[in-house]
């Protein structure tokens, strides 16, 4: 299996299993993670999830380019088309019902970087390396990069970034705010045990019953209300379109 959900109490961890492709996803993988993350929001017993890659070289090298549909083998017209709402790995531009952790255990690059953005907290070995590298292959970050990344370090920066292809070290990716810890290699399954152990030390409901992580509605959620995710009459897709991120759960939707 391309990708493996496992449940440790009330911690969903979710793994990329393809070391030998550097993690890359694929369009089975990108299925597979679309199918993880509506078991997570159904699980009222879960509390925090993990996202990782398989090994220690990569997180994710994004997508799997030697793949048919998976952005390698398609054409232009056929990469816009099949662009998955809920951005790369049906996480980058969702927002699940529990905070979800990424463990980046190594390279983190274009698709990979933008699940890394879909993240609420980061914690990276020192090893791990950072960035939007699709215009070295002719392609636009357009799964949630593009939008994301500038909005979350200065606009110069993430420009830089996405017209050069360059990749930055986890330091720096810690300074910039993209990370939350660096820590060694040996070290990483213990800081992210550390993050866990507080979050589940939290108070485990909101006094005021509202969804978790509100600044977009889910493609299932927007069909099914026959809305679009920019609909004028959607208060979230307003504060995206304003580039205001609603804070998950708190009353009254307060803005980051």
């Amino acid at each position: 299996m391309s990708v493996t959900l496992e449940k440790r109490g009330a911690v969903a961890w979710v793994t990329i299993e393809r070391p030998e492709r550097m993690n890359a996803v694929d369009a089975a993988t990108e299925a597979r993670l679309g199918e993880i993350w509506d078991t997570i929001d159904a699980d009222g017993d879960l509390r925090v999830a993990v996202l990782t890659g398989a090994g220690t070289r990569a997180f994710s090298a994004g997508a799997d380019m030697k793949a048919a549909g998976s952005g390698g083998n398609v054409t232009g017209l056929e990469y816009w088309a099949q662009q998955n709402p809920d951005g790369f790995g049906g996480i980058s531009m969702r927002r699940l019902r529990v905070p979800l952790i990424g463990r980046v255990n190594g390279l983190a690059h274009g698709g990979g970087m933008e699940m890394v953005l879909g993240c609420d907290v980061v914690i990276a070995a020192d090893h791990a390396r950072f960035g939007l590298t699709e215009a070295r292959v002719g392609r636009l970050p357009l799964d949630g990069g593009m939008v994301l990344l500038s909005r979350m370090i200065p606009e110069k920066i993430a420009l830089g970034m996405m017209i050069t292809g360059r990749m930055i070290p986890a330091e720096q990716a810690q300074r910039l705010g993209l990370v939350n810890a660096v820590v060694p290699g040996a070290d990483l399954d213990a800081e992210v045990a550390r993050w866990i152990g507080d979050i589940l030390a939290c108070a485990p409901r909101w006094s005021v019953p509202m969804p978790m992580r509100g600044s977009r509605p889910s493609s299932k959620s927007a069909r099914r209300s026959g809305r679009g995710a920019d609909d004028p009459g959607d208060h979230r897709g307003l504060h995206r379109r304003q580039g205001r991120r609603l804070h998950p759960g708190l009353p009254g939707g307060l803005h980051l």
